[in-house]
């Protein structure tokens, strides 16, 4: 199940075919780290060459550089990343004004609620979580900021998707690779696009049990001071602890918390 949601591999550096801006050795110095995930914690040289299509003594050179500049350690062997990549996030985080201004209506919802509520931008074809309450653990993979899911199988990707300009949804999907992470994942395009179609119309979504079996959640868009969607969300709850009409009661809170979180980032943006 994690493979399946932080991905079948790292990021291949071969042929990317950029143009003379791209600096070439950054770009596979992040995919050496990007290579590392909840699967890949402790790594071959070998291992870290196959994931990211680079030659081993490339590979090598990166890890390596990576060691000296403390990103990584090794005992000779094996590879792995170490706190100090946090920084990399947590400049991000720190200059995004979104983290911020959702965690006082996410704790206010969650104490409504009594459930788990998080907000997620888009990423590629990925959701990415960067902010969250928790009330309990409702999946087999702990979730956090920073974790990653694939859109296609979850609430906040389907709303983050939806909104998407429809020659960037199509190049999206294309370039996913739809696989069941339950007997409930939607895995046929044509589907997945009329439910994305659904969606759009009437703005939110619900997703039972396809990301892992017994997880229900339902997730709303929050929109930028130019009314685009710039994240989404969501609730999540067991499916043994809410009847199928209870989660949809939650849905008024959602929005009227959805609506509010907006209302902050355009005041914020003025």
């Amino acid at each position: 199940m994690v493979a399946a949601m932080t991905g079948t591999g790292g990021p291949d550096v071969r042929g990317s075919g950029r143009g003379e801006a791209h600096v070439q050795s950054l770009g596979r110095g992040l995919a050496v780290i990007e290579s590392f995930d909840a699967d890949n914690e402790a790594v071959t040289l070998s291992d870290v060459a196959r994931r990211t299509g680079l030659t081993r003594a490339t590979a090598r050179r990166f890890l390596l550089t990576l060691v000296d500049l403390g990103y990584m350690r090794t005992d000779g062997r094996l590879f792995s990343l170490t706190p100090r990549v946090l920084r990399l996030g947590y400049a991000y985080l720190s200059a995004m004004r979104l983290p911020q201004i959702a965690q006082p209506h996410l704790e206010a919802l969650s104490a409504r609620l009594g459930e788990s509520v998080s907000v997620a931008v888009l990423d590629g074809s990925d959701i990415v979580y960067v902010a969250r309450v928790a009330t309990r653990r409702i999946m087999t993979v702990d979730i956090s900021v920073g974790t990653r899911f694939p859109a296609y199988a979850t609430s906040m990707g389907r709303v983050l998707l939806a909104a998407l300009p429809r020659a960037e949804l199509d190049r999206v999907l294309a370039s996913t690779r739809l696989q069941p992470l339950t007997d409930r994942t939607i895995v046929d395009a044509g589907t997945l696009s009329q439910e994305l179609d659904r969606v759009r119309s009437q703005g939110f979504s619900l997703v039972d049990q396809e990301l892992e079996p017994g997880l229900r959640s339902l997730a709303a868009a929050l929109r930028g001071r130019d009314g685009r969607v710039v994240a989404a969300v969501n609730v999540s709850t067991q499916a043994g602890s809410v009847r199928d009409d209870s989660l949809a009661s939650y849905l008024p809170a959602l929005l009227e918390a959805a609506a509010a979180i907006s209302a902050d980032l355009q005041a914020t943006d003025r």
